[in-house]
């Protein structure tokens, strides 16, 4: 009986390629958090790439310092609990074939520590850290900041069970990839610069999930820097963020279609900039949008949309862009406490005159705002973000300042229907607590500000 067994289980494993794993330390790796293990490393992703698939394992327990990885087809990078994958403090050991970063003026971060390119099914796990080791004293803007992942032409990519800390620059950007699946990891970027959490752009199937964020720049970007390559088919789904700049933005790199996005269940903290940051600016179009029951503390601009006219990619066409359309976006079921903040808490969406930002839905709201705005800013004329004012740079509130409204200004839309809002404002404040500014078709059922219906039309 045993006989037949054995052959049979011989047969099978000539029919079907078995999966290998490759414990690096076991096959050369030093693993002192020192020593440059980059060779022994890539072997192990080569040779099972080569076989047909199998795990590349950083052990637990150890600390496996490396330049930059090229990630290939069907392996699995395994970072074991308790074991960290290090990158190299020194910038000689990152190459310069891992493509560029998408954003004009920022060639410092062309360079990456991992790297993919029209590869498929990857996977990232384990449990354990990926550390960037993206210090000030390893890395500046003029000796060069890589980026911690990179994925371009990617297929069925998996990120779990993983935490990814200190990167350089952002900690990825995923370049016209397909199937991206992401839970249960943590981001902490907070050494250096402009570090993002995830990227995605100009990608598709992509779902975020059960992850927690802690960011220097914004949390979740999604872009599409090349027209061919759209961003759809997006959720995002119990998540807590924190930033140094927004949890989550849609746009500024938007040469291409953004579409089919849903954003529920989050929890937004102590944001420096604003939670929903939706810009539309170089010449895509932007509509189908969901976001619900989201809770925010600390966020001063809960929603910051704007749709305007900038060039921010790499390879932007010498003529400015042309606008397009930005509409289909619905707001629902939203927390936000603002007590601790000044008076710039507010809820901004902007369009530019003659192109609007169409049908906006904003419902079931409670918002609780510091208040205090003065009666000198009641009638102030709020700046459009023409070509002039922006000055090469990208639409930003600063640009325009405390707003004259003390819960929402809504400037240059067309269809707008608000329902049940509670504005709650703290302190006195002068300003009237909702402005329409070249708002067309619009409706409004039930708001309330201080616990009082507040009666419509407020313009400006």
């Amino acid at each position: 009986m045993r006989k037949y067994i054995f052959i049979l289980y011989f047969l099978s494993a000539s029919i079907f390629s078995i999966a290998k794993d490759y414990n690096v330390v076991l096959e050369g790796a030093v693993a002192d958090g020192k020593t440059l293990d980059t060779k022994c490393v890539q072997a192990c992703i080569d040779r099972a790439n080569a076989d047909g698939g199998g795990s590349v394992i950083i052990p637990a327990g150890k600390s496996v310092t490396v330049g930059t990885l090229y990630l290939k087809s069907n392996v699995t990078l395994t970072v074991e609990n308790g074991a960290t994958l290090l990158a190299s403090p020194d910038i000689k050991d990152y190459t310069l074939d891992t493509h560029k970063n998408m954003y004009k003026n920022e060639p410092h971060m062309d360079r990456a520590f991992l790297f993919a390119r029209e590869a498929e099914n990857i996977h990232i796990n384990g449990g354990g850290k990926i550390d960037g080791n993206g210090y000030f004293k390893n890395f500046k803007k003029n000796t060069g900041r890589p980026m911690m992942i990179r994925m371009m032409h990617c297929s069925n990519i998996r990120i779990n069970d993983i935490k990814l800390y200190n990167p350089a620059a952002w900690t990825s950007a995923f370049l016209y990839c397909d199937r991206i699946t992401v839970s249960g990891i943590e981001i902490v970027s907070r050494v250096n610069n402009n570090g993002d959490g995830l990227d995605f752009d100009g990608c598709t199937n992509v779902r975020v999930s059960d992850s927690y964020f802690d960011t220097s720049d914004d949390s979740i970007c999604l872009q599409a820097s090349d027209p061919a390559y759209p961003c759809k088919y997006v959720t995002v789904t119990n998540c807590n963020f924190t930033s140094k700049w927004a949890g989550i933005r849609i746009g500024l790199l938007s040469r291409g279609d953004f579409e089919s996005v849903a954003v529920n269940n989050c929890t937004f903290h102590d944001i420096k900039d604003a939670g929903l940051k939706i810009q539309m600016n170089e010449g895509g179009k932007m509509r189908h949008m969901t976001f619900s029951n989201l809770v925010m503390k600390n966020v001063p601009r809960p929603i910051f949309m704007t749709f305007a006219q900038q060039k921010a990619c790499v390879d932007a066409p010498e003529e400015m862009y042309s606008m397009n359309k930005m509409e289909s976006f619905t707001f629902q079921n939203f927390i936000v406490d603002n007590t601790e903040l000044d008076e710039n808490s507010a809820i901004f969406i902007t369009g530019m005159p003659g192109h609007d930002i169409g049908q906006i839905i904003l419902k079931d709201f409670q918002l609780y705002f510091k208040g205090g705005g003065s009666a000198e800013l009641k009638d102030k004329v709020v700046k459009e973000y023409t070509l002039e004012t922006l000055a090469g740079w990208w639409p930003e509130f600063h640009l325009v300042g405390t707003l004259p409204a003390s819960g929402v200004y809504a400037r240059h839309i067309e269809g707008l229907y608000m329902e049940n809002i509670h504005l709650n404002i703290e302190t006195p404040d002068a300003r009237q607590p909702f402005i329409f500014n070249d708002v067309k078709n619009y409706a409004v059922d039930r708001c309330y500000w201080n616990k009082k219906p507040v009666d419509f039309p407020l313009s400006q």
